[in-house]
C-alpha cells in the first residue's frame, strides 16, 4: 500500500522494534515525537525501541538520545 491508498491521511500506530517496526493501526504517517513532522511510513528510518519514538532525522534522534540522557555529544 503507498501512502496516497487505503487508510488515509491519519497516523498510523506503530510497534518499534530492532531494524523493523510492526503496524497496529493503519494509517498513512506518525509523527516526529521531537519536531511534531509528519513522517510518511515509506519514508521512516529513525525511531527508539525503548521509547516507542519515531524521528524525522538522526538530527531529531540524536536530541532525543540527549533528552533521556542516554547520549552526549564529544
Amino acid at each position: 500500500m503507498n501512502r496516497f491508498e487505503g487508510s488515509g491521511a491519519r497516523p498510523a500506530k506503530l510497534r518499534y522494534l530492532d531494524g523493523d517496526f510492526q503496524v497496529l493501526v493503519p494509517g498513512s504517517h506518525v509523527v516526529c515525537a521531537v519536531t511534531g513532522a509528519q513522517i510518511p511510513l515509506d519514508e521512516l528510518k529513525y525511531w527508539s525501541v525503548a521509547r516507542q519514538e519515531a524521528y524525522v532525522d538522526v538530527v531529531a534522534s540524536v536530541e532525543a538520545e540527549e533528552r533521556a540522557g542516554t547520549f552526549r555529544r564529544a
